[in-house]
């Protein structure tokens, strides 16, 4: 491989370029404005090109140092992109488990100890987000997503088939709880963008209220959150909520 110019110099060359300033770059990197400007320095030399023109204390880009700049701001975090998926990439003795956060808490968090007694080889890591993550990545052992199973080039194998229930903590409207889908409707709703509130009004024979103030949440940790507060009802999984309907019986 050719000559490469030290990597600490690239770096202080791509904050200075970037930020507009030694100043500004010797902050960012933590270290001196003297230390960046040797870096800078020590970088011009070994390349045999200004890529800076010192205007009293500023410096200016040249052309060469601005396309300069362009190509080592890209390589750098193609470096770091790279560093960052060594890192992430699953060790031997490790599961990484990608699922949605609600899931996570309130499904697969009370059963990791039974899973770690029965494997204490493994060393579990959990990832958790409202994304799917592409498992193609090598980055995650086992996703556990809901759907129909169509995800192509994936070893599927369903879990368990879950359902959907209509909850309210007992301090909803201090304990008088809707008693009828009618009377549910009247409700203040707490949903979250996926929840199919027509589909279950169609199923129950009820209108759905076309206008309401109603909480919207994108986490079913956070609807969950406000049922228990007794700020609404809400439609959610039953693999979410069986823990607190056990606990409220």
């Amino acid at each position: 491989m050719m000559h490469l110019p030290p990597l600490t110099a690239l770096r202080c060359f791509e904050a200075v370029a970037r930020l507009g300033g030694v100043t500004l770059a010797a902050r960012e990197l933590h270290v001196t404005h003297s230390a960046v400007s040797q870096q800078i320095k020590l970088l011009e030399e070994l390349m045999g090109l200004a890529l800076f023109v010192r205007e009293g204390r500023r410096l200016r880009l040249t052309d060469e140092g601005r396309l300069y700049s362009l190509d080592i701001r890209a390589a750098l975090r193609g470096i770091a992109q790279a560093t960052q998926l060594a890192q992430g990439r699953p060790q031997d003795s490790e599961l990484v488990i990608a699922t949605l956060p609600s899931f996570a808490l309130h499904w697969l968090l009370p059963r990791l100890d039974g899973f770690r007694a029965q494997h204490p080889y493994y060393r579990l890591r959990l990832q958790t987000s409202l994304a799917v993550q592409d498992l193609r990545s090598g980055l995650v052992d086992i996703g556990i997503r809901m759907g129909q199973g169509h995800w192509p080039d994936m070893e599927k194998q369903i879990l368990f088939d879950d359902e959907l229930l209509v909850v309210c903590s007992p301090r909803f409207r201090d304990g008088r709880i809707p008693l009828s889908a009618e009377e549910a409707m009247r409700c203040p709703l707490i949903r979250t963008p996926d929840a199919p509130w027509t589909d279950w009004c169609l199923a129950a024979g009820v209108a759905e209220a076309e206008s309401r103030s109603d909480l919207l949440a994108n986490d079913s940790n956070i609807v969950l959150a406000a049922v228990m507060l007794g700020q609404g009802i809400a439609l959610e999984r039953r693999s979410l909520v069986a823990g607190a309907l056990a606990r409220e019986i």
